[in-house]
């Protein structure tokens, strides 16, 4: 098992390498941040006064100069500082993590509570008017449009209602909308993957002796067929929530959310080289993070996957 981690570790630390040097290039094809703050001041522009810029700002260094201070200071959770305010990267990036994590956790909740007892539901009633309403309803929230989606929420609870807030975070009431949002896009794909797994499983063997032993229908469905249906879906629902960490950046536009992804936005706009690539790399530590502690979950949940 340590061996089995070690190397997933290494393999982490590639990927992150990989993934903040990609970054790192990228977000210079943007555009000279220079040239933007000087424009954003007003007046005229000569080359000495944007060079005296680029000096101040460390871009007149070669790319991997920048790209090897940026690894240094990413050792010491040193992210730079904001080319537009000055403001510690980190600090800005600690300050809009928790309101992302929280919104997705809530989000990835909902998902599974719904997902979980309808799949189940839509398994147990194949063939039936449940099983096919379920589908319908799976069918319908994977033609929603996320944005879209939250648009008509705001209309709804917040404009015509009058329930909730229609943007920004002022209390428990904010999470509502945003996380009923992703929470239903995500419950309309689980909901299939839970209900092609629970099929495959109540056919097989243990099930039906499981039933002959006279165990109730509840204690076969959630101890029994679930438990061994586990491991793809943990696997979908750990990758699932690394896909929403990195596309929630428009839900949060839509509802003003003060998190990564409207942080990271703004850094785009502004040619913020520092705070986006800092963004971007807590958002790979966070999924790498994530992925490892799926692996770690298959041992938990299936002995014969520990015992190898």
């Amino acid at each position: 098992m340590a061996g089995f981690l070690i190397k997933r570790l290494l393999q982490a630390l590639f990927v992150v390498i990989a993934i903040t040097l990609l970054v790192s290039f990228a977000v210079r094809l943007t555009g000279d941040p220079a040239l933007m703050m000087f424009q954003g001041g007003g007046g005229s522009m000569t080359e000495d006064d944007l060079a005296r810029i680029r000096e101040a700002l460390g871009t007149d260094r070669p790319f991997f100069v920048q790209y090897v201070s940026f690894l240094k200071g990413l050792v010491t959770f040193d992210l730079g500082r904001s080319f537009t305010g000055g403001t510690s990267v980190s600090r800005l990036v600690g300050d809009a993590l928790p309101a992302t994590l929280l919104l997705a956790f809530i989000s990835m909740f909902v998902s599974i509570a719904l997902s979980i007892p309808l799949g189940i539901k839509a398994a147990t009633s194949r063939g039936k008017a449940a099983d096919q309403a379920i589908r319908i309803f799976s069918l319908i929230g994977l033609s929603f449009p996320n944005f879209w989606l939250a648009t008509m929420l705001v209309l709804l609870f917040a404009i015509t209602l009058g329930w909730l807030p229609p943007s920004g975070m002022v209390g428990m009431s904010s999470y509502v909308m945003p996380a009923l949002t992703m929470g239903v896009i995500l419950t309309a794909t689980n909901v299939r993957l839970v209900r092609t797994a629970m099929l495959d499983t109540l056919q097989s063997q243990y099930v039906m002796v499981a039933r002959a032993k006279g165990l109730s229908e509840s204690k076969v469905l959630y101890k029994h067929a679930l438990r061994n249906c586990a491991i793809p879906l943990i696997t979908y629902f750990g990758l699932q929530f690394g896909g929403l960490l990195g596309g929630i950046v428009v839900i949060e536009r839509v509802f003003n959310w003060p998190g990564l992804g409207t942080l990271a936005f703004d850094a785009v706009a502004a040619r913020d080289y520092p705070v986006l690539q800092g963004v971007i790399t807590v958002l790979s530590l966070l999924i790498v993070g994530i992925n490892l502690l799926v692996d770690i979950a298959y041992g938990l949940v299936d002995p014969r996957i520990r015992t190898e």
